[in-house]
């Protein structure tokens, strides 16, 4: 099954074994009311850690049936994102969530060499799903979160991660442009002269079954009038599903605009651990972390 907008994982994830969803300091409504909706839908069942008193008194001031998850009460931050990778570990095909957690906190939690969700060798790397209503279809972007300046081998990980989930929302050739201000490969730009290093992977078969190419423009890659002006005749060339961005300035950006400016759905995980992991902004509406939850759920 190909998805072809954001909207169409409730109906995939439905048909899928329930999931469960770990939630780390669950304190704050807008993460509470993601979780209660995703398990009104049948995509998940619920585990929150946090302080139980004000877990309940949210859940009571806004109609939120706190007995349809379970609450584990953790009196610290650090508390509430240890015990919630003891339930993930615990729990065959779980999910961990973000909650009122500081992002160096969590992340410490998931990278803790002796207690933590990280394989060795791996990295994390945040891949957001956005539904732009002025694109033809969903487009796959990575990083907007995590990497600031990843180096060559991040950037092949983060290629071999969008694919993945490219595969996984039923794209069967993916392509896969490695972003930068030109086409040309100026030296004195790291976007362009990264994205050589990248294509070399690229033609060793590391991406496959994706299409792979770059640098690139973004006017370019998403759109065919400026390929076609331009003379860029790759497949990847204003029919892109899946952008590289070339560091977290612009891939933040990117993202911002499409939420604030574009109004556009937008579903976000973060990749490389053993489950996925949704890490949701304190910006972030409410409907985005109910599709980062389908779409965790569909990836697990």
């Amino acid at each position: 099954m190909k998805l072809e907008r954001l909207a169409d994982l409730f109906v995939y994830t439905k048909s899928l074994r329930k999931r469960t969803l770990i939630a780390v300091n669950a304190v704050d409504l807008h993460s509470l009311e993601a979780i209660f909706e995703a398990i009104k839908l049948g995509i998940v069942s619920g585990v929150v850690t946090g302080n139980r008193d004000e877990i309940i008194r949210l859940c009571m001031a806004h109609q939120i049936d706190h007995q349809s998850f379970q609450i584990i009460h953790a009196e610290t931050e650090e508390d509430a994102a240890t015990l919630a990778i003891n339930q993930v570990k615990q729990i065959s095909g779980s999910i961990l969530m973000k909650g009122l957690i500081s992002s160096d906190k969590f992340m410490r939690a998931i990278l803790n060499k002796e207690a933590g969700l990280l394989p060795q060798g791996n990295i994390l790397s945040h891949v957001s799903v956005i539904d732009n209503p002025n694109y033809h279809k969903l487009l796959i972007v990575s990083d907007v979160a995590i990497i600031p300046y990843p180096t060559i081998p991040q950037k092949i990980a983060m290629v071999q991660y969008l694919t993945k989930m490219a595969v996984d929302l039923g794209i069967t050739h993916p392509k896969v442009a490695l972003i930068a201000p030109t086409e040309q490969v100026l030296p004195s730009l790291v976007s362009c002269t990264d994205a050589v290093e990248v294509m070399k992977a690229a033609e060793d078969g590391r991406f496959e079954p994706a299409t792979v190419f770059g640098p690139m423009a973004l006017d370019v890659a998403i759109d065919l009038e400026s390929a076609q002006i331009k003379g860029i005749s790759s497949e990847v060339a204003g029919d892109a599903d899946c952008l590289l961005f070339p560091n977290i300035d612009a891939g933040n950006v990117f993202y911002k605009t499409n939420t604030k400016l574009c109004y556009a759905d937008q579903a976000a995980v973060v990749m490389g651990a053993n489950v996925p992991v949704v890490l949701s902004s304190r910006g972030d509406s409410i409907q985005t972390k109910l599709n980062s939850i389908a779409l965790a759920a569909l990836l697990s």
